[in-house]
Order: C-alpha cells, then sequence, then structure tokens
C-alpha cells in the first residue's frame, strides 16, 4: 500500500514519511488496554515507530493526516478519558470489542471480569453510539467442556447484556492446529481444545442465527477471516476496517471522504422518490443525504479478509492479556518481557520502549 506523505524533523533530520489517513490500533496488540497512554503521546507529538517482525528495520508512521482510528480491544476502558481528545482533533473512530465470556475456562485470564467488560461496552456505546461498538465473540472455541451449545448459552448470556448497544456481532472459529505456537500453548497449558469442523460450523451458525431472532436482537453476523460461506444462515463476511461504516460515521469529514473516494449526496425528491431509484450500494445518511458504497478490499491481506487499507501501528509480543489462545504472541514470556521494557520508557517512539 501506498500512503500520503509528511515531511517531520527527528533529531534534527527531515524525513518523509508515510501519512496514512485511517490507523489500525491494533490488530497485534491491544493497545486501548496497554497501551492508551503511550499512543496518544505518539499521536500530540506527531509520529511513532514501528519495528518490522520480519526484518527488524524501523518504519515511521507519521499522524499529521489520522483522520480515523479503528481500535480494537478486550478492555478499552483506558480509552475512555482520551476520547474527547479525538473529538478534538476531528479524528472519529470505531471499536472492535471481544467479549467473551470464557471466565470458567481459564482461557483468558488476564481480561477484567465480565461485568466490568459488559459496564466498559455500554458506556463506550452511549458516548460514540451503537454503530461504532462492534461486538466481538471471538474465537469461538470447542474444548471437552465447551460444546456448540455451551457457546451459544455464552453468546445469549452476554447479548442479553448489550445487544441495544451495538449493531453487529462478529465472530471466528479457532483454528488452533494452524498455527503452531498457539497448539503448543494450549497443550503446555493443559487446554483439550477440539478443532472445528464444517458440520459444527454450521451446527453454531444455524443455533446462533434462531437465537437472534428469537431474543429478537436482530443483530448483523458476521464471521472473520472465514473460507466457509454461511450466507444461507444470513451470516455475512465482515470487514473489520469497513470502508463503508467509516462513511456512515464520519460523512461529514470532507478530506476523509475524498480519501475514501465517497461522494455524498443529496436524497432525491420525496415527491417523486423511490427507494428503488437509489443506485446499489447506496447507504443511507442523517439529514436526507447517501453514498454509493466504495469499499475496496486490501490487496494486502488474506484472501478471507474484507477490510480495507488501513496502517496497524501494534506489534507483536506486546500483549500482557496473555490469552491461551493468542497468535500475536509467540510466548508468553516475550509478551511479558516487552511489556516490562515499556515499561520502562512508556513514551518511547516504539511500543516496546526499545
Amino acid at each position: 500500500m501506498t500512503w500520503k506523505k509528511a515531511n517531520i524533523i527527528i533529531d534534527g533530520q527531515k524525513m518523509e514519511i508515510p501519512a496514512p489517513d485511517i490507523i489500525s490500533a491494533s490488530r497485534s496488540t491491544d493497545i486501548p488496554a496497554f497501551y492508551a497512554d503511550w499512543f496518544f503521546h505518539r499521536l500530540e507529538t506527531g509520529y511513532s515507530v514501528w519495528n518490522n517482525p520480519f526484518n527488524g528495520k524501523k518504519s515511521y508512521i507519521s499522524y499529521q493526516n489520522t483522520r480515523f482510528i479503528v481500535f480494537w480491544s478486550k478492555n478499552p476502558k483506558p480509552l475512555l478519558p482520551y476520547l474527547p481528545i479525538l473529538k478534538e482533533r476531528g479524528i472519529g473512530c470505531y471499536i472492535q470489542f471481544t467479549l467473551n465470556d470464557y471466565e470458567e475456562d481459564g482461557l483468558e485470564t488476564g481480561v477484567p471480569p465480565l461485568t466490568e467488560r459488559i459496564e466498559t461496552f455500554r458506556t463506550l456505546s452511549d458516548i460514540l453510539g451503537k454503530e461504532a461498538v462492534i461486538w466481538r465473540f471471538d474465537p469461538l472455541i470447542l474444548t471437552d467442556n465447551i460444546s456448540v451449545d455451551t457457546l451459544i448459552e455464552k453468546i445469549e448470556r452476554v447479548g442479553t447484556e448489550i445487544h441495544n448497544c451495538t449493531e453487529k456481532l462478529v465472530f471466528s472459529f479457532a483454528d488452533i492446529d494452524s498455527y503452531r505456537k498457539v497448539k503448543a500453548n494450549m497443550t503446555d497449558s493443559g487446554i483439550p481444545y477440539h478443532e472445528w469442523n464444517k458440520e459444527k460450523m454450521e451446527e453454531l451458525a444455524g443455533k446462533l442465527t434462531v437465537l437472534n431472532r428469537n431474543r429478537g436482537w436482530n443483530l448483523e453476523l458476521a464471521t472473520c477471516g472465514e473460507n466457509l460461506d454461511l450466507g444461507k444462515y444470513r451470516i455475512s463476511r465482515n470487514r473489520c476496517i469497513d470502508g463503508d461504516l467509516i462513511a456512515r460515521l464520519a460523512w461529514k469529514d470532507k478530506e476523509l471522504m475524498s480519501a475514501l473516494g465517497v461522494t455524498i449526496q443529496e436524497m432525491p425528491s420525496p415527491a417523486f422518490f423511490d427507494m428503488n431509484d437509489l443506485p446499489y450500494g447506496a447507504v443511507l445518511l442523517p439529514d436526507n443525504k447517501y453514498f454509493v458504497s466504495n469499499h475496496k478490499k486490501d490487496p494486502g491481506q488474506r484472501a478471507s479478509c474484507g477490510c480495507m487499507a488501513a496502517k496497524d501501528i501494534g506489534e507483536y509480543n506486546t500483549c500482557p492479556h496473555l490469552c491461551e489462545y493468542c497468535y500475536a504472541n509467540s510466548s508468553k514470556k516475550s509478551a511479558i518481557m516487552n511489556w516490562k521494557m515499556h515499561r520502562q520508557n512508556p513514551m518511547a517512539e516504539t511500543i516496546t520502549g526499545k
């Protein structure tokens, strides 16, 4: 992906560095939970540094053009005091909030109690609007003690508390054997996991659709990064970094709409208007406005990922949640080591303090 460029001066040296419009914070670690102070300091400073995990090279990222941020978190409570800063700077956001119920299963021992996370979800929905807080029950994990029916019960328990605080539920099926380090971690921790198969996936999809309908939640259901087509259950493939949702939330930002290639248009006169007259892909907005979907998939992501391009600023091996199924930490030891390094230099250019 080719980003816009910005000129900045670092240690007396002028540098031209990428200055993306849209930031992802982050698929690689939980920035809201553990690095909110660092991120907003770097936002104010104007740039941060990302260490490439493959070649070790430093990449500089400018926030000069940042207009929107997609946050990912299991505990975004530390983000709350910073939301007014985003509003002051004219930066929009939405949150991918992973709210699972694995308290009794020992899979997420590092996250706050479920009741506290539910309260945070409600608070964020009140502040940002329910369209800007996406519920993720992710991943769905099978074990000797967790069946499809158990997962449906867990989803129902959480959904009963938050269904009116969101518009969408996103999920994925844990693919443990495909990740050598995840498999080793689950095995070392003595977790008797089971792999998903097509039959089990469709069983869960069917029961989830019935639950969503019978409880009157009417949430949009979507999978993340799954190859299996569950369209017959009215479950779509998600776009976690979604150009259409960004446009819905920030349609008054002309600079961002230009970057997205989105044109905000007036609805036709009511006297001559029929919904069928709108172009295919039209998305309705307040104030009798609409736009036509212009979401473009990021070709750099895997085929099953529908996300648009955004610059992710996180780093692997930095999340102290230490979830048993985590793919972003190669080991708990490395995550703890990097967290300690960050604490020694919490406002450094890099998230690790190096």
